[in-house]
């Protein structure tokens, strides 16, 4: 599972290396803190920002070749995402980028300009659906703009879309501008029936009730072991028929698994160890067969593989873009072993059965030995599908349940990312707009850099690995609440352990006061500042936004009586004020062991009522209040990255004896050079 940020503002590595180059030879130089551009590009709801990828220099000419063939294998399944979150996302794509790329007219018009912001739009969210509110973007450019357009293409526009001009504009003009086609790309409406009025395209010609008999049909009764039923495939009804189309080689996407394989083969050829080439070789296994079992098996041995520096995601893993939380996109990143800041998570995960046993969570729902917790802290040094161009800050995987709990889990906290993000919120005035006094201030300006990064790792290392499900539960019994129920599970555990004494005695905070800024800023984001990502009317959709919601609303909600957490009125302005935080911390225990109870038991009528009170609905008075106060910031509310640019070194024989990084390539450049390196997908796969 993943964790996602919301902006206001060691062990020794073992590798099987023998190079001779030194790292002080290599072309690839850190620029300082100080020296680096981190912001690319603003627009609409988004700012674009580069990272930094701090000790690549150290890597090993081997290291550096491995960390080459992986960065290459995570690029390459960029179209299959597009086509998950939606059917006509390549062909539109493809389409308005031709356009763009042909365009003869005044590119200071007000056509072109929303239509080059429009296209920027998709390429952020992977689709013409925003990647967090997942409603349909609406274009401020002309249908007969775009259809003019169309027809000044030349004939070798239309080579990858595999239809006329007119076949193209008859299928997407209606999808771009029809707001009643595809509406929205998640659709969680408890009303609604949540396959037929999605747009994502994991399902066809199907329904919400034949998906759950189809599946019901597969799973065994009290099997231990379960696969994850779904997770990559595609479930399609032709000729009244319901089956499954397999995303492997020979199956679906077949032509991109193909070169993602390729390229997975070339590094398992160079891997550190022989633990870590067999990790590799598990993968490629599974792409090849499609087994659900090769996968477990890969996953195993994935979390088994705790010496390697270099480390990788490749695949179909996180469920968030499926309306019944079961088939998962592509996603893939790289990276590398922070081997400081790694000390902090190797502390947290050697304490980790203390974490369990101290829980305030029923005695029957916990682990009662926590086995295989490995954690540290990474950076990235490409992001790719699901994780590319907005990035999670943190990782834990894998979500099979029992393997969490026979074979242990990995987490990783992207500190390179979370760099990023705080070097450019730097005097951005968030906060001085919505805190409440200088001492929250102060303890945000001092300690929120270290609080966030620590809650991170609580999240992701001992969060999504603690509990369990008793015997026989369902893992998807929860179904399109489960997401949102996993994250508040997640993040409840870290704001519970993150003020106890426990942290300042094992040296991971300072001082019992610092917990307070990651309290004040959590509570401020979930009840006031997250809501600027929201369009006024709109419910909140996305899983993580939902989570923070629930247990912001739900504290708030308990606090009526005592006001350990309230809302206060300053000059027309609504303010979070935290009058007591112990209180908040309980308040934050009852509701972690309620949500572990959901999650172990498999309630669903609990999960939907605890989701549909706290999680989904937004008072429209104070969203508006939110949204203009913000407004007046000029502030983006979503970030998002641009990769660096790898460049191989070869010697006169064709060996591999350097990497060159570069940081110069901006947001257009870059998602035009990946739709023709990286796109090998028909238009409309079927």
């Amino acid at each position: 599972m993943k964790k996602t940020v919301f902006i206001v503002m060691t062990t020794i590595c073992l590798c099987a290396c023998t190079d001779k180059k030194s790292s002080t030879d290599s072309e690839l130089k850190t620029p300082a803190i100080a020296d680096f551009n981190y912001k690319v590009d603003a627009f609409a709801d988004m700012e674009i920002l580069r990272y930094r990828v701090p000790e690549i220099e150290k890597l090993t000419t081997r290291q550096k070749e491995l960390l080459y063939y992986l960065n290459e294998a995570a690029l390459q399944g960029r179209d299959i995402l597009y086509d998950q979150n939606g059917k006509y996302n390549l062909c539109i794509r493809r389409t308005l980028e031709n356009i763009y790329t042909n365009f003869k007219g005044d590119k200071n018009s007000h056509d072109f300009k929303a239509f080059e912001l429009y296209l920027k739009r998709i390429w952020v969210s992977n689709g013409i659906h925003h990647h967090y509110g997942n409603h349909k973007f609406v274009p401020e450019f002309s249908q007969d703009f775009l259809i003019g357009e169309i027809k000044k293409l030349p004939e070798t526009a239309f080579e990858k879309t595999e239809l006329n001009q007119d076949e193209l504009v008859s299928l997407i003009v209606p999808v771009i501008f029809d707001p009643a086609i595809a509406a929205t790309r998640l659709n969680q409406a408890s009303d609604a029936d949540p396959i037929t009025t999605s747009a994502s395209n994991y399902y066809e010609n199907v329904n919400r009730q034949e998906v759950e008999t189809f599946y019901n049909n597969m799973k065994k009764p009290n099997e231990e072991t379960p696969v994850s039923y779904g997770l990559n495939s595609k479930l399609v009804k032709e000729n009244g028929k319901i089956f499954e189309k397999i995303y492997k080689i020979g199956g679906l996407y077949s032509v991109t698994i193909e070169k993602i394989v390729y390229w997975l083969q070339k590094a398992a050829a160079v891997a550190e160890n022989e633990q870590q080439e067999s990790v590799i070789e598990k993968l490629v296994e599974y792409y090849r067969s499609g087994d659900l079992k090769k996968f477990d098996e890969y996953s195993i041995a994935w979390v088994a593989d705790t010496l390697s520096h270099i480390d990788f995601i490749n695949g179909f893993i996180e469920t968030y873009g499926d309306p019944m939380g079961m088939k998962a996109s592509w996603e893939a990143n790289v990276n590398f072993k922070n081997t400081e800041a790694t000390k902090r998570t190797e502390i947290i995960s050697t304490n980790a059965q203390w974490f369990e046993n101290n829980s305030p969570t029923d005695k029957q729902f916990k682990k009662e030995t926590v086995k295989g917790i490995a954690a540290k802290v990474i950076n990235v040094s490409i992001i790719g599908g699901d994780s590319y161009p907005t990035t999670p800050i943190g990782i834990n995987l894998p979500n099979s349940n029992w393997i969490r709990a026979v074979h242990g889990s990995k987490s990783v906290t992207i500190e390179n990312i979370t760099e990023a993000y705080d070097q450019a919120s730097q005097g951005n005035g968030f906060a001085e707009e919505f805190v409440w006094s200088e001492t929250e201030l102060n303890l945000i300006n001092k300690y929120k850099f270290i609080t966030d990064n620590l809650h991170t790792d609580l999240h992701e290392c001992l969060g999504h690995g603690s509990g369990k499900l008793l015997q026989g539960v369902d893992p998807d019994a929860l179904q399109s609440y489960g997401a949102t129920i996993e994250e508040a599970r997640a993040d409840l555990f870290g704001l519970y352990f993150i003020a106890d004494p426990k942290m300042v005695e094992l040296g991971l905070l300072p001082n019992d006061e610092a917990y307070k800024a990651e309290y004040y800023s959590f509570f401020m984001n979930g009840l006031l500042t997250q809501q600027t990502r929201i369009e006024i009317g709109k419910n909140i959709e996305e899983a993580h936004m939902r989570n923070r919601q629930l247990i912001a609303r739900y504290v708030f909600e308990k606090s009526a009586a005592d006001k350990a957490v309230e809302l206060k009125k300053r000059d027309g302005k609504t303010f979070v004020v935290i009058n007591d935080y112990n209180k908040a911390r309980q308040y934050i225990g009852e509701l972690l062991a309620e949500i572990q109870r959901i999650k172990s038991t498999g309630d669903f009528n609990a999960a939907r009522n605890i989701v549909e009170t706290y999680a989904v609905k937004l008072d429209i008075v104070l969203h508006k209040e939110i949204i203009e106060r913000y407004a007046k910031l000029n502030i983006a509310p979503y970030k998002g990255f641009v990769n660096p640019v790898y460049t191989p070194v070869f010697d006169a024989d064709n060996n591999f004896i350097d990497l060159k990084i570069d940081y110069t390539e901006n947001f257009a450049e870059q998602h035009l050079r990946y739709s023709r390196d990286y796109s090998d997908l028909p238009s409309i796969n079927n």
